[in-house]
């Protein structure tokens, strides 16, 4: 009789433990299987959509747009800043819930689940105020520099590469600073970067660069999620949109006016 009572004892706590283990949150989600928490993936150097501020604290209008979102589901925001390059492997490994940092749709649509589009974004190229180089014909044998895997780098492989076989060298960097470190420097003569983020490193350097005013390329930008995972898309697009209806989008913008954020939405107008 002793023997059964153990077993059954044995028994209940194995049952018990199972249990515990059958109950253990995913990740971004509680017991209850609601989500708790947003990871969102991001370049933490691409101002004015992700940066780290003076105070090391990580800001940026696709940040206070994420945030925003979070507020109103009750969910906590987790700011990921992430390796360009590996952003595939952060969001496929579930490291991440979506990329949102000046996502650009074009080139991508069947590579993830995306939100509609919200900015209007085009490609220029940035050279110094005193270069002489006043349009992209004028950079002909010129050194030019690009991040890897941006828009700006698929025109100039793509439509654009008739012009990109025109420069000296085409030099890809992993992030915009070391780029416009560089084209400070003379070791590269323009930079072919976002119109938002050249509007934001301009205004911070003040009357040294210029844009060009014939653009590389235009696109849209919007929220990239895995493929399939429509039902988190679908969470944070209907908030998105709520945004855009109320006005909360528009004013987000305005916080950025001076990096052309306004004037570069396309949804909440």
């Amino acid at each position: 009789m002793k023997k059964i009572i153990i077993t059954v004892l044995m028994l209940a706590a194995a049952m018990t433990l199972i249990t515990g283990c059958g109950k253990k949150a995913a990740a971004g989600k509680s017991s209850a299987g609601g989500r708790t928490t947003l990871t969102v993936g991001f370049d933490a150097e691409f101002p004015p959509y992700g940066y780290m501020d003076d105070k090391g604290e990580y800001v940026g209008f696709d940040l206070d747009l994420a945030q925003e979102v979070c507020n109103r589901k009750g969910w906590e925001l987790k700011k990921q800043p992430i390796d360009w390059d590996a952003k595939d492997m952060e969001l496929s490994s579930g490291a991440i819930d979506c990329i949102w940092n000046g996502f650009t749709i074009q080139g991508r649509e069947d590579a993830y689940t995306w939100s509609v589009p919200y900015v209007d974004n085009s490609q220029v190229f940035v050279v110094k105020a005193d270069s002489g180089i006043a349009s992209p014909a004028d950079l002909a044998g010129k050194n030019v520099g690009v991040q890897k895997d941006s828009s700006a780098l698929a025109a100039l492989e793509g439509d654009k590469k008739d012009l990109a076989d025109t420069f000296a060298n085409l030099t890809q960097y992993a992030e915009y600073n070391t780029g416009f470190m560089d084209l400070e420097a003379g070791a590269i003569d323009a930079l072919a970067i976002d119109i938002g983020v050249a509007n934001y490193q301009i205004a911070q350097k003040g009357d040294g660069f210029k844009m060009l005013d014939e653009q590389l390329a235009s696109e849209q930008y919007g929220i990239g999620f895995l493929k399939g995972n429509t039902e988190l898309k679908d969470e944070v697009e209907a908030v998105l949109l709520e945004m855009a209806n109320d006005g909360t989008l528009l004013k987000i913008a305005k916080e950025y006016s001076d990096f052309g954020m306004e004037e570069s939405l396309c949804l909440g107008k």
